[in-house]
C-alpha cells in the first residue's frame, strides 16, 4: 500500500470579504503519495495556490485536516517547513542584494542548522544540481535570464533536500525551450532525489509531460483525482473545456508522447 505524504480531510477554505463570504473549498479530501507527481489543475478562484501554502503552513484553513509526512501542516513551524518541504513560488524571486550563492544559502543561515564553512559547500552541490556552473555563483539576480531564475529559486527550495517539493506554476513566463529544459530537470530530480511533487501548473506541456496524477478543482471540491488518461474522459464542463476545447488537439497528441510512469 502506497504511503500518503500529504492528507487533506474535510478542508473548507473561506475568504471574508468584509462582511461577505466566499468558500472556496467545501468539504475537499486529497491523499498524495509518496513519489508521485500531482498536478492540481481548476479554473480561476479554485484555490489551487492555496491548497500549496496551507500544505506549508502558511496558511490555515477554516475547517478541516492537513497532515504533512506525519504532523499537522500547522505545527511544521519554520524550522519544520523548510527541512520538510521544498516551494518553489510562481515568480521564483530571488533577493535581489543577495548573490546567487547567498540566494541559495539563505534558509541554512537563516535557521542555522550548518556550521558557516559547510555552508557555500552545500549551496555550491544545490548549483550544480540544477545545472548552473560554478562561475554562477557570484553573479547578482539581474544578470540572470529568466530560465536561471528559476533554477536558482529551485536550488534554494531543495537545500535541505526536502521529501516533498510544492511547485506554482513553474515553468511561467519561460520561453518554450526554457520551459523544456526546466521540465526535463524537474523529471530528472524527481528520479534521482526520490521526491513527492505537487504542483500547479495550466500548461498542458508541463503537465503532461511531469505529472503522474492529476487532481482537478471545480464545484469547490476535487472532482477527479486519476491518471491523465482518466482525467481527460471524465465528463464535467471545466475538464471538456481545459482539455478538450480549442487545445484538444494538442492535449491528445501529449497524451500520446508522455508514457506517465514515475
Amino acid at each position: 500500500m502506497s504511503e500518503s505524504v500529504v492528507e487533506i480531510k474535510k478542508l473548507w477554505t473561506i475568504f471574508q470579504n468584509g462582511d461577505r463570504e466566499s468558500v472556496v473549498h467545501k468539504d475537499l479530501d486529497l491523499t498524495v503519495v509518496r513519489g508521485e507527481v500531482l498536478s492540481l489543475v481548476g479554473g480561476s478562484g479554485t484555490g489551487k495556490t492555496v491548497l500549496l501554502r496551507q500544505m506549508l503552513g502558511l496558511e490555515t484553513p477554516a475547517r478541516g485536516e492537513i497532515t504533512v509526512l506525519g504532523k499537522p501542516a500547522a505545527e511544521l513551524g519554520k524550522r519544520g517547513a523548510a527541512s520538510r518541504v521544498g516551494m518553489l513560488f510562481q515568480q521564483g524571486a530571488l533577493f535581489s542584494a543577495f548573490t546567487v550563492l547567498e540566494n541559495i544559502a539563505f534558509p541554512l543561515r537563516e535557521l542555522k542548522i550548518l556550521p558557516s564553512a559547510l555552508i557555500r559547500e552545500a549551496a555550491l552541490v544545490k548549483l550544480q544540481m540544477v545545472g548552473l556552473a560554478p562561475d554562477a555563483a557570484d553573479k547578482m539576480p539581474s544578470d540572470l535570464s529568466g530560465g536561471m531564475i528559476k533554477r536558482v529559486a529551485l536550488a534554494r527550495a531543495l537545500i535541505m533536500d526536502p521529501p516533498l517539493l510544492l511547485l506554482d506554476e513553474p515553468t511561467a513566463g519561460l520561453d518554450p525551450e526554457s520551459s523544456d529544459s526546466f521540465c526535463a530537470l524537474l523529471r530528472s530530480l524527481h528520479r534521482d532525489m526520490g521526491l513527492t511533487v505537487v504542483m500547479v501548473t495550466h500548461d498542458l506541456d508541463t503537465l503532461f509531460e511531469l505529472s503522474t496524477r492529476i487532481a482537478v478543482l471545480a464545484d469547490q471540491k476535487v472532482i477527479i483525482n486519476d491518471v491523465p488518461k482518466e482525467v481527460v474522459a471524465f465528463p464535467h464542463p471545466f475538464i471538456h473545456q481545459f482539455f478538450l476545447g480549442e487545445r484538444g488537439q494538442r492535449a491528445m497528441e501529449l497524451l500520446r508522447e508522455y508514457p506517465f510512469t514515475v
